[in-house]
């Protein structure tokens, strides 16, 4: 594996965007998971992390107040950004207009049961300077993943034994063609903070629209990503039937 290229010292910023108005779950961040709202679970979680400070970029109040009374630091956002990436940059731009923090680490408020540990792997690929944005990447092992189009897949270029590559595309179909393992995009990202401003100021690219994949934005207009791989999808909170796994997973954690 080639060295990585020289990059200055990363400040980051972990944001967690959060909204009630969840189509399939409404309300989903204060839904409560033994006793407390999940998104104090998440950032709890990211606090865990211990990459630096979290804050919790929401778009109404009573999710604000939920997280300060857990302790945390939460700032509102306009309710109607088209995205989780804008909401986090109109954070991240109202708690440090100075620019102290040159990286950010967007954290879907959805995910209770995040490892921390996932959290700084998708941290690790900024390591290298020609990277823009890092996400994260698990092998595909069920076979009906491959095909379902809700699952989408990461097109990857991988060195021999790295668990740290280029990300080449994102698509729901089954790419690419050929022998070889498929891998299952993470939908978990950390931004150099110019790279999510320029990504925010950019229009909405034709490959994005058509796949329905935000980062394909980025793709299109020469940014790279790259992706870590790890070994497991964190489970997202998108149904009642994941919220009440969501509450067994961590009841059994807590005997």
């Amino acid at each position: 594996m080639p060295p990585l290229n020289p990059v200055p010292a990363l400040n980051p910023v972990v944001v967690i965007p959060a909204r009630m108005h969840a189509t399939r779950l409404p309300g989903k961040p204060l839904a409560d998971i033994l006793g407390e709202p999940m998104i104090v679970h998440v950032w709890r979680r990211a606090m865990q992390a211990g990459i630096g400070p979290v804050v919790v970029a929401c778009a109404e109040i009573e999710v604000a107040e939920a997280v300060r009374k857990a302790g945390g630091n939460a700032v509102m956002t306009r309710p109607d950004h088209p995205s989780g990436s804008d909401r986090v940059f109109e954070a991240v731009e109202a708690v440090d207009p100075d620019g102290a923090f040159n990286a950010v680490v967007n954290i879907q408020g959805d995910l209770p049961t995040l490892d921390p540990q996932i959290i700084r792997t998708v941290f690790a690929p900024l390591a290298d300077a020609a990277v823009d944005l890092a996400t994260l990447v698990t092998e595909i092992t069920v076979e009906e993943e491959r095909g379902n189009p809700n699952v989408v897949k990461a097109v990857m270029s991988f060195a021999a034994g790295a668990r740290i590559g280029r990300a080449l595309y994102f698509s729901r179909a089954t790419v690419p063609a050929g022998e070889g393992p498929h891998y299952h995009h993470i939908g978990l990202y950390a931004y150099r903070r110019s790279s999510l401003a320029r990504f925010v100021a950019l229009p909405p690219g034709m490959l994005e629209s058509r796949e329905r994949l935000e980062q394909l934005r980025a793709l299109e207009n020469g940014m790279r990503i790259d992706a870590a791989l790890v070994d497991t999808v964190p489970l997202g909170v998108d149904t009642p039937a994941d919220l009440e796994r969501a509450r067994a997973l961590l009841a059994g954690s807590h005997r």
